[in-house]
């Protein structure tokens, strides 16, 4: 099995700034403008507590009519579907042709993960909370059941038609990722969650940013992340002087650019388990 940590959703530079956690915990990532899709941020749906519309407007002076980027695609409730509907991810051009040479397909894991930041209501309008700071947050989950071309794709399943990658051109490295019905990962007994889904709430095992650093890309995670005597590396990351122990865990001075960072979990065998206890926080 190979893990991917994907990263999504608004930014510095795709959006302009980081996606909101709410005082509850519950956070949202915002879809990226894309100007070819159909989908407009009025029409994706919030929480309780606040629009998608609302969001984009309030935080990054954007127009609640403009088009949206909805991908990857992980909740049933984000838009009206078709029956049939089961949850996408598309990929294309030099970040597709990476997750091809690392052989990423069928049980394969995508953890997504983006820029967000805490927000609170201040007369009628959202707002950064003074004093957080941006962290990189992982927010959903996708287990591969197969990887299709969007040339490829059947003609009898039009229920994904919507999707923002079958606007765009229909070549080999243009290609959607559909999700498992149910998750199963190794040695973990079959259970009811799905195999693609959003984290309901922030809790601090999502956080990737190393606590009070004031750059995101600052990252620290488990032991036994560090590739010292591992016959791979977390793509893009080889360089040793990027990782450094602690008591805390490993520092990783995360790359700043690429979008899909590959671990293949023969050589880290470790991942099974923290991705177990991960995921299975998103049904409690």
């Amino acid at each position: 099995m190979k893990l991917i940590l994907s990263r999504k959703g608004f930014d510095s530079s795709s959006g302009g700034v980081p996606s909101p956690i709410f005082l509850d915990g519950s956070m949202i990532s915002l879809p990226i403008p894309d100007k070819a899709s159909t989908i407009i941020y009025k029409d994706i749906a919030g929480n309780a507590s606040a629009s998608v519309g609302d969001l984009v407007w309030d935080l990054a002076a954007r127009p609640s009519a403009h088009r949206a980027h909805l991908d990857p695609d992980l909740s049933a409730h984000s838009i009206q579907r078709r029956q049939g509907w089961r949850p996408l991810f598309g990929q294309e051009g030099a970040a597709e042709s990476h997750l091809e040479n690392q052989g990423v397909g069928t049980g394969d894991v995508f953890l997504f993960f983006g820029l967000f930041r805490e927000v609170e209501r201040l007369a009628h309008r959202w707002r950064y909370l003074p004093g957080s700071r941006p962290k990189h947050v992982i927010f959903g989950w996708l287990q591969v059941a197969e990887r299709v071309a969007v040339s490829n794709w059947p003609t009898n399943a039009a229920w994904a038609l919507y999707h923002p990658h079958f606007r765009r051109e229909q070549h080999p490295r243009n290609v959607v990722y559909v999700a498992a019905e149910r998750l199963a990962l190794p040695g973990m007994k079959p259970c009811a969650i799905p195999g693609a889904g959003l984290f309901p709430r922030f809790r601090p095992e999502l956080r990737l940013t190393e606590p009070q650093r004031s750059r995101p890309g600052l990252w620290l995670l488990p032991q036994w992340f560090h590739p010292k005597g591992r016959a791979s590396v977390l793509s893009y990351h080889g360089k040793l002087s990027r990782w450094h122990t602690s008591k805390a865990g490993v520092t990783l001075d995360c790359v700043s650019r690429g979008q899909e960072f590959v671990l293949d979990c023969d050589d880290y065998p470790e991942a099974g388990e923290w991705l177990r206890d991960l995921l299975k926080s998103a049904a409690t």
